[in-house]
């Protein structure tokens, strides 16, 4: 007979510490103890162990078929043979023959305690990946716990996690037992236990503040329709009522700007522009481009997504904002291509790309991106060719895609400060 001491108070410790439940536990000492005993008998022999979990007593079992006559004695076992374990045995059932050891010895032990370690730490991968499982997509709070590098290695109670350079906003620094927010983006099973991926720079962290500050989106009665955000710079937000009576933007706003301060504060001073839905495509650009103030939006293709917004000569670079930022946000923001010209002064033909092209030489602005197709890229301006004799159509310069912007014009920057204030609020 083989006996646990206080096997309830064993299994209710581990449990509490480790969170492994303890029909996981007796499991795990189950498959133990066969493993401690097969040395003594081949593969094929059926071995099982049964574990009490109220007085924590174990015994291990041969399980045998009856038979008529004996081909294998590992698997097998006469009726007349059988009667001196059980009564009234039949031909064809199986019966459990105990051959628990006196002595388990110390290498049989070892192998029990081996296997019974490895059950459990394999029992406590699965709960950690599944616990962090349910939490992808919400926010989790961390320990700095050690600094390597630009990489934060992050303590999550029963896990640790690494938050890269890639998913920081930029800017930002932690010291050494600070806590953060942080949001979980995606959890990993892999051999060595789960991988749990954070993140700072995921629009999804902004949408669980909102969640967390504005009770009316709890509710329902706000929804947040799409965010786009370039971590460190600015993030759109476009919010949509579904109560004619409660304003969308006023109420994430807050009074005196109270909820979006809290928000911001917790991304690292962000700007964030909050801009009401609208079913209508036209309108909804336009609202995406705020601040700039736009005098007309028109659906060029509507299959393809792609829209023609024209503003007033002097909003031209407030809308496409710093380092074109205003306008890749709004790209991402509303899934459509756009392309913006001026109304003074300019060819309701020429493209963005264009019109870039020829602020340059009045504006110094020397940018390197355009509109994505897929909506998803930075949008800017493509420099000029080396001649007039190479520059490109209006149609080809829609198609370039994803060039970096090297430099950002004074122009650019004076109006975006201009507006900062409203931007705030």
């Amino acid at each position: 007979m083989i006996l646990i001491e206080n096997f309830q108070q064993v299994t209710a410790q581990i449990e509490s510490e480790r969170g492994i439940k303890a029909n996981e536990l007796v499991e795990a000492i189950e498959l133990a103890l066969v493993s401690a005993c097969r040395r003594k008998y081949t593969e094929e022999a059926r071995l099982e162990a049964k574990l009490d979990t109220t007085s924590g007593e174990a015994k291990i079992f041969i399980v045998k078929t009856v038979v008529s006559e004996v081909e294998d004695d590992e698997q097998e076992i006469t009726k007349k043979d059988a009667s001196a374990h059980v009564d009234n045995a039949k031909v064809g059932e199986d019966i459990w023959i105990e051959i628990t050891p006196n002595d388990f010895g110390r290498i049989a032990a070892q192998t029990a305690k081996q296997v019974i370690i490895q059950r459990i730490r394999e029992a406590e991968k699965n709960t950690i990946y599944d616990e962090f499982s349910d939490k992808i997509g919400s926010i989790v709070v961390g320990t700095v716990q050690k600094v390597e590098g630009r990489n934060y290695l992050i303590n999550l109670g029963r896990i640790e996690a690494l938050l890269t350079p890639y998913e920081q906003i930029p800017g930002e620094t932690f010291q050494v037992k600070e806590k953060i927010k942080l949001y979980v983006s995606d959890v990993e099973r892999t051999p060595k236990g789960p991988i749990i991926r954070i993140s700072r720079g995921h629009p999804g962290l902004l949408r669980c503040l909102f969640h967390m500050e504005v009770p009316e989106i709890q509710d329902g009665i706000i929804e947040i329709i799409s965010i786009s955000r370039e971590p460190g710079k600015r993030a759109k937000v476009a919010v949509k009522s579904n109560n004619p009576a409660i304003g969308a933007v006023g109420t994430c706003v807050g009074h005196m700007g109270g909820r979006i301060q809290t928000i911001i504060k917790e991304i690292g001073n962000e700007k964030i522009d909050i801009l009401e839905w609208n079913e209508d495509p036209t309108k909804y650009i336009a609202n995406s481009l705020k601040p700039a103030k736009i005098s007309d939006v028109k659906i060029t293709n509507e299959e393809k997504r792609e829209a023609c917004v024209t503003v007033p000569k002097d909003q031209l670079s407030l809308a496409i904002g710093k380092g074109g930022v205003n306008v890749r946000l709004a790209v991402k923001l509303t899934n459509w291509k756009l392309d913006i010209t001026s109304e003074e002064g300019e060819d309701s033909s020429t493209s963005l790309v264009e019109k870039m092209q020829q602020n340059k030489e009045t504006e110094t602005i020397d940018t390197t991106e355009a509109i994505d197709t897929s909506g998803e890229s930075s949008l800017a301006a493509r420099l000029a060719a080396d001649s007039a004799a190479e520059k490109q159509s209006a149609s080809d310069a829609e198609a370039v895609v994803e060039e970096t912007v090297s430099e950002e014009a004074d122009s650019i920057s004076d109006a975006e400060e201009q507006t900062e204030a409203e931007t705030q609020a």
